[in-house]
């Protein structure tokens, strides 16, 4: 378990770094509320704040980083970016992103998907 989660840690030093080669600033990083409810990266951008999912796969796996963002985690990070906004008192816009990383030693890939869910309805602040 402990090689899942460097990767995993690699993998969002790697998100991290490559949001703010582009310009965004990072509010935080691996936030929870209660231990409960986790964000990978919270950033800004343009006045926006970015709730950014990352997941990270060895080059040659089966599953795609993004397909492990599915209908539940989409709700689990729709859940704690709410209770992001509260605790912090904040009332910007927002969206949520996922950054897919394809780890490979000599050369990895970074997918990142802006914009990459909607929040529904029932959920919206």
């Amino acid at each position: 378990m402990a090689a899942h989660n460097d990767m995993g840690h690699q993998g969002e030093d790697m998100a991290a770094e490559y949001l703010q080669q582009k310009g965004y600033c990072i509010l935080d990083r691996n936030w929870t509320n209660k231990g409960r409810k986790e964000l990978d990266i919270v950033a800004t951008n343009d006045d926006i704040i970015i709730f950014v999912e990352v997941k990270t796969r060895k080059a040659g796996s089966i599953a795609t980083p993004i397909s492990a963002v599915d209908d539940r985690k989409q709700h689990r990070i729709v859940l704690a970016a709410d209770s992001y906004l509260k605790s912090h008192r904040i009332d910007l816009p927002f969206r949520f992103d996922v950054i897919g990383i394809v780890y490979n030693a000599e050369a990895s890939r970074i997918d990142h998907y802006e914009d990459a869910f909607r929040v529904r309805p029932k959920f919206y602040r």
